[in-house]
């Protein structure tokens, strides 16, 4: 079993109209819109030792590179998540990719 021993923070990262609605569960929200700022907020909250980084879809796109690295470390999990407008399919992707390097199949086909 792995304890916890970093900040237990949370923070959701992307456009406005998908992540509002994180601040009432008390996640801190960050809005980006474009490639540059996004990856500098990124590593501002890997810096400063979030555990959970919740990421729109069509932001997770623009940062694939960056948040495959981040697989290697164990903190911050980085999940993506749909944006107001729906899912691209990114995460689930992501999902099945990792459960087949895991398991030696993907399940979800």
């Amino acid at each position: 079993m792995v304890i916890l021993k970093e900040s237990g923070k949370i923070a959701v990262l992307g456009d406005g109209d998908s992540v509002e609605l994180f601040k009432a569960a008390g996640a801190e929200v960050f809005t980006e819109d474009n490639e540059m700022n996004t990856l500098q907020t990124l590593k501002r909250l890997v810096s400063e030792k979030y555990a959970i980084v919740f990421v729109t879809e069509n932001i997770a796109v623009m940062l694939e590179k960056q948040i495959e690295e981040l697989k290697s470390q164990p903190f911050p999990v980085v999940i993506p998540i749909p944006s107001a407008s729906g899912t691209n399919g990114f995460g689930m992707a992501g999902i099945s990719r990792d459960v087949e390097k895991a398991v030696g199949v993907d399940i979800f086909k």
